[in-house]
């Protein structure tokens, strides 16, 4: 369960992951997944799981794998805007080029 609630917390952190990449419409569809993922939690911590494919089940599914893909994109965009890689892609260009 301690895996889950990484997951459930890196989860919550990405609507703002993807409002400072500016794409707020995705934040927007990860912030609908998120109720539902802690409203899937809750109700597996308070009651039983709910069945397979239903509503609070494929919006948490959905949430953690547009979470990951989220966390992803923000790793690329932090990698190309950092001053080393610059650099290091102009040493590239220099050796290439003539």
């Amino acid at each position: 369960m301690g895996v889950t609630f990484m997951f459930l917390l890196l989860a919550t952190v990405t609507p703002f992951l993807l409002l400072q990449l500016k794409k707020p419409a995705f934040a927007v569809v990860q912030s609908i997944f998120l109720v539902g993922m802690w409203l899937y939690c809750f109700q597996i911590l308070l009651f039983t799981a709910p069945a397979a494919f239903s509503a609070t089940w494929t919006m948490f599914y959905a949430g953690l794998i547009g979470a990951q893909v989220a966390w992803i994109m923000f790793i690329i965009a932090t990698v190309k805007t950092s001053p080393s890689f610059q650099e290091s892609l102009e040493e590239k260009k220099e050796t290439l080029l003539p």
